[in-house]
């Protein structure tokens, strides 16, 4: 590696310390959160009154547009938990755990709203509110291990401590992500499968699955934002008596 790729991988690196990542946080939140407003507008419009109805389930199945990327977006931000807790744990790197804290609430709420939307579309579809399915039980896993990381953390008082258990149980549920995603491949499950397949033509309209993706970009941007400004806090929390902090606040 040559002295100009040295300086590259320097330039990055300087970004770990909380003080250098504070103000860079809070420009991409004012963005990302732009970003969030506007592409959940245009994915709204588009799936409620653009997308034709489906000539099976009817309006029903407009719930696709919330429930599906939620459920995407509840397993990309458990698997980006993991990688920061990982990266916390095996390089004791403070801003790499507390991204991985930052995260779990975000993933929470989307595997809730996962959850709570896939019952309002399997009343209509499958008549009842719940089915002790296969991707449905392992996504109910999946909202009980970020409800036990943020518990694990909150229990223990030494951050770096609370860290580290941490991050030993999100990598131990890294194993349920595989489960939900291929679960309607490996049983006989009643939910239906993948619309989007990288194999084949998507099953659905495309403008379907354009209001799909695009609320899917915005949960993303969402995500980010609300994952930045919870990091944000956590700094000033952690580093309350450090000078940068004190300036960060104006103290």
């Amino acid at each position: 590696m040559g002295n100009s790729d040295h300086r590259r991988v320097s330039r990055w690196f300087k970004y770990a310390s909380p003080a250098v990542f504070y103000p860079l946080a809070g420009k991409l939140i004012r963005y990302c959160t732009a970003a969030a407003i506007a592409l959940t507008a245009l994915g709204l419009y588009i799936g409620f009154f653009v997308a034709p109805t489906d000539f099976q389930q009817g309006d029903a199945y407009r719930i696709i547009f919330v429930h599906v990327p939620a459920a995407w977006m509840s397993m990309v931000i458990y698997l980006a938990m993991a990688f920061w807790a990982a990266m916390g744990l095996a390089f004791n790197t403070r801003l790499s755990s507390m991204m991985a804290s930052a995260l779990a609430p975000t993933g929470a709420m989307f595997t809730f709203l996962a959850l709570w939307t896939g019952a309002l579309w399997g009343k209509p579809t499958w008549g009842t509110w719940w089915v002790w399915d296969a991707r449905l039980t392992s996504e109910l896993i999946l909202l009980f291990l970020y409800l036990g990381f943020m518990a694990l953390q909150a229990a223990i008082d030494e951050p770096r401590r609370a860290d580290r258990a941490g991050a030993v149980l999100a990598l131990v549920g890294v194993v349920n992500v595989p489960v939900i995603y291929f679960s309607v491949q490996w049983w006989n499950t009643l939910h239906q499968g993948s619309s989007i397949n990288f194999k084949s033509a998507p099953s659905m309209a495309m403008t379907m699955l354009l209001g799909m993706l695009i609320m899917a970009l915005a949960f993303w941007a969402y995500s980010i934002a609300a994952a930045l400004v919870r990091v944000r806090c956590i700094m000033l929390e952690r580093d309350a008596h450090s000078d940068w902090s004190r300036e960060a606040v104006g103290v």
